[in-house]
């Protein structure tokens, strides 16, 4: 009897190492649970962000399993990666029930993408609940990396700082002081606003007026129409939407002529997909910031190539960033040598890279903000498009480290 004993007892306490090995969601160690690794995008699919991210930010994340596996082999820790995906509709309670459904029954490892502020800050909260992973790369509010940071959560690609210190900034000291600010009426927006003000204001800039607007939205002529009125005239309409909506503002301000009436006009966010909806012609000489461009190396170039073979498009940045974002979570898993949230997150804590997407790259352990270069463009126009998707001139490199904002001491992880 006391052998038996002494034998369920070994027998209990190897069950047990076995279970800490393998344990829940936020336990480190292990290895792969389930078997495999579930990938999830969860994004707009269907409404005014599609075209920038959508479904062919699913193609971009397909494009890092294969390279993934083709880079390792037999020797993948994750032998089995999947991805599943959802279309979030931009709207905050959607995000984050589809998230929990995410994370609880197709069991994914790491949300991806997750564009529109608030629905990414709903996210965050949910990845926070089940300790597991999400990697943000649509949405620019600097709460991810700020006072609604957590350890599970990482700010990948680009912010409202990025943008307003790039554009912001140099347009001002360009010559364009007064500005008119309208922004889209949810938290990327107010963010913007926040930041915008902050850089035009810091390069002798004035904002004449700031309006919030509907989101999403089709009219903006209340809005185009006040400007030439306001006093003192705006020389700079500011403009924060994005998508969709950003398409519709640049048709509208062309068809009010505000620029044959002095009020030049400054895109807060821009995407290589919104100029291509437009053309051109409609933002020649625009200036604005971008994390990302695909002919701005023969690197970005050839991976853009491949991104056109599946897809028939050219990558906005999103597309590059939601690739390396998986691609990098998927390195941190085989340094890791499990898929165990925790353990993962240690890796990827103050990780120094390079790769197609981010130059100079560091995710700051302080508060999971992608550090990576910057730039600052300028539309070209079509006179000076040599080939279909072509239209940015790349004016400068904005520095990593000067890039994005320093810690916001109200971020806990």
């Amino acid at each position: 009897m006391r052998l038996f004993g002494r034998t369920a007892a070994l027998a209990a306490g190897a069950a047990l190492l076995a279970a800490g090995c393998n344990g829940g969601p936020g336990g480190g160690g292990g290895k792969i649970s389930d078997g495999k690794v579930v990938l999830a995008v969860l994004n707009d699919q269907s409404g005014v962000y599609a075209d920038l991210s959508g479904k062919n930010s699913v193609e971009a994340v397909k494009m890092a399993i294969a390279d993934f596996k083709a880079k390792y082999g037999a020797k993948a820790v994750a032998k089995k990666i999947e991805v599943v995906t959802a279309d979030h509709q931009n709207k905050p309670e959607v995000a984050n029930s589809k998230a929990q459904e995410l994370y609880d029954r197709q069991h994914a490892d790491l949300i991806l993408d997750v564009p529109t502020s608030s629905a990414a800050l709903a996210v965050a909260n949910v990845a926070k609940a089940r300790k597991k992973l999400f990697m943000d790369i649509g949405a620019g509010t600097t709460a991810l990396e700020g006072a609604q940071c957590n350890k599970y959560t990482f700010h990948y690609g680009y912010n409202t700082y990025m943008l307003a210190h790039g554009t912001g900034d140099t347009v001002t000291k360009d010559g364009g002081k007064n500005w008119y600010i309208i922004y889209p009426d949810y938290a990327f927006g107010q963010d913007m606003n926040k930041s915008f003000t902050a850089a035009i204001q810091g390069a002798g800039g004035t904002i004449v007026k700031n309006d919030p607007t509907p989101f999403p939205n089709d009219n903006f002529s209340t809005f185009l129409l006040k400007a030439p009125g306001l006093k003192p005239k705006p020389q700079v309409l500011g403009a924060m939407q994005a998508g969709g909506d950003l398409v519709n503002l640049v048709k509208q301000y062309n068809e009010y002529k505000l620029r044959d009436k002095g009020i030049g006009l400054a895109v807060g966010l821009m995407f290589l997909t919104d100029i291509h909806s437009v053309g051109p012609d409609a933002l020649a000489g625009t200036k604005f910031s971008d994390a990302w461009y695909w002919n701005e190396s023969q690197e970005n170039r050839a991976w853009a190539d491949r991104f056109q073979a599946r897809t028939g498009k050219r990558p906005t940045f999103a597309h590059a960033a939601n690739y390396s974002a998986a691609m990098q979570y998927l390195e941190a898993v085989q340094r890791a040598g499990t898929d165990k949230s925790d353990a993962v997150v240690k890796q990827l804590e103050g990780y120094k890279f390079n790769d197609v997407f981010a130059k100079n790259g560091t995710i700051r352990a302080q508060d999971h903000l992608l550090l990576h270069d910057a730039y600052l463009a300028q539309v070209k126009p079509s006179a000076e498009v040599k080939e279909p998707w072509d239209y940015e001139k790349i004016l400068k490199t904005i520095p990593a480290d000067q890039a994005f904002q320093q810690p916001d001491s109200a971020c806990r992880l």
